[in-house]
């Protein structure tokens, strides 16, 4: 059988790399490699950057609202254990001098836009996603770090926070995954399919021992409240 005409050894190089890339989900997609990414992560985008949007701009208001009047009863405080209050009144809520609340609202206000680029097949510049991978260490350091204060000094839980870390962990990890498999940041072969085959096994640990911590922190709180 005779290969077509202009058909060469080239040819079937791409087209045993193509074959490749659909058995190992590991490895990039062309439209991933050009800056694309999967209809999966521009829906965690968008839906995960809306809800944690929604959540930084109820902080703002609430915020607001206690400025005005520091009496105010907040409808995100439920109980002596879950509550936004004595958050928002903490030093902790503006550790680097800027409320907190405002910077995830222009945090999640990124994220919602770059997922509705990546819905629409919008392809991003190798400097963009860089930023993007950047930006979710800082916030994993970010709730990580308000999660340890939430459990030894500020010993509550605020509801909107928790909206914040529910929609922070998946991101992370998925961009950071996707990051990887495009190979636009280099690390050892076993760490990048780990990170992208197991990307869903990740996240689930993570929400496992955040409400793990959750619960033996606050026992005696549960007990009381149940």
């Amino acid at each position: 059988m005779t290969a077509p005409p202009g058909h060469g050894p080239e040819d079937d190089l791409l087209a045993e790399e193509r074959e490749l890339a659909d058995l190992d989900t590991t490895r990039p997609s062309e439209h991933q490699l050009a800056g694309g990414a999967g209809r999966g992560l521009g829906w965690l985008l968008t839906v995960g950057g809306g809800l944690g949007l929604w959540a930084a701009m109820m902080l703002v208001l609430s915020e607001r609202t206690l400025l005005r009047d520091p009496a105010a009863a907040l409808g995100c405080d439920i109980n002596p254990l879950i509550g936004c209050g004595s958050f928002i009144l903490s030093w902790q809520s503006a550790a680097l001098g800027v409320p907190n609340a405002l910077l995830g609202t222009a945090a999640f206000a990124v994220v919602t836009a770059t997922g509705l680029v990546l819905l629409g097949g919008g392809r991003l510049p190798r400097f963009y996603w860089l930023a993007l991978m950047a930006g979710s260490v800082a916030a994993a350091v970010s709730i990580t770090w308000f999660q340890y204060q939430a459990f030894t000094d500020l010993h509550g839980l605020c509801p909107y926070c928790l909206v914040v870390w529910a929609v922070t962990i998946p991101i992370v990890v998925h961009v950071l995954a996707r990051g990887l498999q495009a190979g636009h940041l280099s690390a050892p072969e076993g760490v990048r399919r780990f990170l992208v085959q197991e990307r869903g096994v990740l996240t689930a640990i993570w929400y496992a021992i955040v409400v793990v911590l959750i619960v033996v922190v606050f026992w005696d709180e549960w007990m009381l409240i149940l």
